[in-house]
């Protein structure tokens, strides 16, 4: 128990709080909680303003990264195209070129 002076009585003790950080006062004599201080968390949003600017300039970044992947999506048809045309080009040069065998085509 608390004395008049706000010290703790005889015997208390505090201990914190492993999950909260609250501060719990400790009476081992009936082995109970008497009093426990909540500890004091900083706003999440201290300026207003400069979150709202924040997420501005976060929404032009997505935007600019969405554009050069719309863009690499658009050319990666015509990339593939470019690969298959080269690739069957080769085979009809050469068609007694037999294919590498691998592992797996032996099993």
């Amino acid at each position: 128990m608390f004395d008049y002076h706000g010290s703790m009585a005889k015997g208390m003790f505090e201990v914190e709080c492993p999950c909260c950080q609250a501060i719990l006062t400790l009476d081992p004599e009936t082995r109970a909680v008497i009093a426990h201080t909540v500890p004091e968390r900083p706003r999440p949003i201290e300026d207003l303003a400069a979150e709202v600017a924040k997420l501005k300039g976060e929404e032009a970044r997505r935007e600019e990264v969405f554009r050069k992947n719309f863009e690499a999506e658009k050319s990666h048809g015509k990339v593939l195209e470019k690969k298959f045309d080269e690739l069957f080009k080769r085979v009809k040069e050469n068609p007694d070129d037999t294919p590498l065998i691998r592992d797996i085509d032996l099993g």
